[in-house]
């Protein structure tokens, strides 16, 4: 066998499970790109907001805060402000809830975002809990540890055929052909195409499409310390990007895999949404792109062994959470891999097993 464990995806999902599973045997990372993080986890609105998503999620992501605060510089101060309007009281108050931010006056909200628009910004809430993450950072932190432990990294490697051989499989790909014990499907949103290939069972996951655009900074303002902000229900978002404001509609398109762009059209509504609930218009765009969210039926990540298939080992279904569940995640995939008791509790395992679907 050429390896151990044989991981399809680059993505973080793919690198952060190449440097766990690499203080256990020998590991081939093969991603389809020439660069790692090429789709979802390069278009990351680069937050941690362990609070956001749905409750197994929420447990992966508080699990992994504490490795994220022992690497210096991944995680640096935002904040989180909610603004709604008249019409929407019952979303913004569950967001108030479910998300522990901060009821906040409307001018107190305006000291933090000069810009608010208080003919229309009726509710505000602040939470300060939530934390830019150095995605870049963290994708490299776990490449060095995996090649430090002897694991392969190769970009422009897209499978093309896996089948099974003998003890183990063998895997086809644009860079040449490998035999490993176990495949470690990262694939993001081609996580059902790398199974069927396989021949093991597609789960159902689905890709949405998410657009953003960079707009220059409003106005002139120094945006550098404003918090991201959002409408309740997340119907769009703006959040500081390097001296610009990142704008997003925050749509969900269901959409066939591939190298996601922008919808002019989505992104128009986005950018209304946004300006409605602000003082100064948007006069052009710096840039635009979309990354695709992919998501198990039940919106929950999928992480452990084929039911089936125990050789076929699911790391899938992030959803847009992969960055901040991506410590915890990677730590479980190793611990079930290893045979080594889960640091998570067992209810949070089984809400994560792909047995869940049968």
């Amino acid at each position: 066998m050429d390896a151990d464990f044989l991981i399809i995806g680059g993505g973080i999902a793919g690198i952060s499970a190449a440097a766990r599973m690499s203080e256990l045997g020998q590991v081939i990372v093969l991603e389809a790109e020439e660069a790692l993080a090429h789709h979802a986890s390069g278009r990351s609105a680069a937050l941690f907001e362990p609070r956001y998503g749905a409750p197994a999620v929420v447990g992966l992501s508080m699990a992994s805060e504490a490795y994220f605060r022992s690497v210096p510089g991944v995680l640096s101060p935002r904040g989180l402000l909610l603004v709604g309007k008249a019409e929407g009281v019952e979303a913004f108050e569950h967001d108030l809830e479910a998300m522990a931010f901060d009821r906040i006056s409307v001018e107190e909200a305006r000291g933090i975002v000069p810009i608010l628009n208080l003919d229309t910004v009726t509710m505000a809430g602040y939470a300060a809990h939530a934390e830019d993450v150095d995605t870049d950072l963290l994708v490299q932190g776990f490449a060095r540890e995996a090649k430090g432990r002897g694991a392969r990294i190769l970009t422009k490697a897209k499978v093309t055929a896996i089948a099974k051989d003998g003890a183990g499989w063998r895997v086809d790909s644009t860079a040449g052909s490998f035999t490993a014990r176990m495949v470690v499907n990262a694939a993001g949103a081609w996580v059902d195409q790398v199974a069927a290939l396989a021949g093991v069972q597609p789960l159902g996951f689905t890709p949405y499409r998410r657009s953003m655009a960079r707009i220059p900074a409003p106005g002139g303002h120094d945006v550098s310390k404003w918090p991201m902000m959002f409408g309740p229900g997340e119907d769009w978002y703006a959040k500081p990007d390097a001296g610009a404001l990142i704008v997003s509609p925050a749509e969900e398109e269901l959409m066939e895999p591939h190298d996601a762009w922008a919808d002019d059209m989505v992104l128009a509504e986005g950018l209304a949404r946004y300006e409605e609930m602000v003082t100064e218009p948007v006069t052009r765009l710096l840039a635009s792109w979309a990354g695709l969210r992919t998501f198990a039926p039940d919106r929950v990540l999928v992480i452990g062994p084929d039911a089936r298939e125990p050789s076929f080992f699911w790391l899938a279904g992030q959803g847009g959470y992969g960055f901040q569940t991506s410590a915890a995640a990677s730590r479980l995939a190793a611990d079930l891999i290893g045979g080594r008791p889960p640091e998570l509790e067992a209810g949070l395992v089984a809400q994560l097993s792909p047995a869940r679907f049968g």
